[in-house]
């Protein structure tokens, strides 16, 4: 054993003894919404984000290929090293049209986006106003925005839940000259449910601050034509392409002198390895799909309905969701390991969140919708959850 082994065991064992122990588990593609585990059983996926199924999309890798064929299997270094390819120059006019901005630019991953906004911003802060920025977050965003914040050196200001009243009350209380910046998400990731971004544009309208959305869960999905929920009421969009899409990497949209100042000042983007031909190949592919996909959209809405409404009859709680994503709110650790324990022998895989990923006593199953999915598999999952939770009695 190494020196420190026995200080990070007995961590390991504290995080078991809470229940918290989590561990990488080996699954095999077994064919759309499906996973085979080493000992040859077939679980249905309820808990990948790979909402519209384009994951194993026959299009998305060929045109992989054809990118890598063409630009190689990686880009090499940042950017500002090796400069930007037509074909990526073409791809973020691309995802800035399906924004309905002036410009994008790509990361490698949306937590890198995330994590590099805000200190971009928080200098631009610093260095024009003099100030330093003042950043509103709803309590809800994404840990990769809360550690964009702790990378700039500010401590957020957390407004509670979809609240806008009392973010009324944070941006009135606002004072200094330095940038107003409030940090949301379209669609929440563990409760599935929509901010008011009619009442966050107006609110920032009227209090001069600039609006950041992230859409990773709304992008592909949920919108016209799959565009988003933001439809022009932000300043900034952030999004994935490893969800709705099925490949991965970030963007973010923005206007053009916003996406210029990030490529100078984003660390994400300047310092980070460009992303690869070949997952940019498959956005381009997916890119090319969404219009048509409105059925699978659809059919993805009708699903989570359905799935919510067998929920409530159950007597259990799904909170505010209103999206594909669909919590079973259980509450305690070791409950919501036993459900799920016994979800996942009835042939469906549909993960425990536990803390830190949501506040202690609020542990649930994160039952995610994907357009492959059917009516069948959706009735068998409510039947396998409601007689789990039954079970815990």
């Amino acid at each position: 054993m190494m020196g420190f082994d026995d200080l990070f065991l007995k961590g390991l064992d504290t995080l078991g003894g809470q229940g918290r122990l989590r561990s990488c588990r080996s699954w095999h593609g077994a064919g759309p919404g499906l996973l085979r585990a080493d000992d040859g059983a077939v679980l249905v996926d309820f808990s990948s984000n790979d909402y519209l199924g384009l994951r194993t999309h026959p299009l998305l890798a060929q045109r992989a290929q054809d990118w890598a064929r063409e630009e190689g299997s990686g880009s090499g270094a940042s950017r500002l090293v090796t400069g930007t390819s037509p074909q990526v120059a073409r791809l973020e006019r691309r995802v800035a049209d399906l924004k309905g901005m002036q410009a994008a630019r790509l990361f490698s991953s949306g937590w890198q986006a995330n994590a590099s906004i805000v200190p971009a911003l928080a200098r631009l802060s610093m260095q024009e106003t003099g100030a330093p920025a003042i950043v509103i977050v709803d309590r809800l965003i994404h840990a990769s925005l809360y550690h964009g914040c702790a990378a700039a050196g500010l401590r957020p200001r957390r407004f509670r839940h979809n609240d806008m009243d009392h973010l009324r009350t944070l941006l009135e209380q606002a004072e200094g000259s330095g940038l107003r910046i409030i940090l949301t998400e379209s669609v929440f990731s563990m409760d599935g449910d929509r901010a008011d971004l009619a009442s966050l544009h107006d609110l920032a309208r009227r209090h001069h601050a600039f609006l950041c959305v992230d859409e990773a869960h709304a992008t592909g999905v949920l919108g016209e034509s799959g565009k988003g929920l933001v439809a022009g009421r932000a300043d900034l969009v952030i999004g994935t392409f490893s969800k709705a899409l099925g490949s991965m990497g970030a963007f973010v949209a923005a206007s053009d002198p916003v996406c210029r100042w990030l490529e100078n000042a984003a660390s994400g983007f300047v310092f980070s390895t460009a992303p690869s031909p070949l997952v940019l190949g498959a956005v381009d592919a997916a890119l090319d799909l969404l219009p048509a996909m409105e059925e699978a959209r659809r059919h993805t809405a009708s699903l989570a309905d359905a799935f919510r409404k067998d929920m409530l009859r159950a007597g259990l709680d799904v909170g505010p969701s209103s999206t594909q994503i669909v919590p079973v709110l259980i509450g305690g650790e070791a409950e919501t390991l036993a459900v799920a324990r016994r979800v996942e022998q009835a042939g469906f895989l549909a993960v425990a969140i536990r803390p830190p990923t949501v506040p202690p006593g609020s542990c649930r199953l994160r039952v995610v919708l994907h357009a492959h999915h059917t009516h069948a598999q959706v009735n068998g999952l409510a039947a396998a959850v409601a007689d789990a939770c039954r079970g815990l009695g």
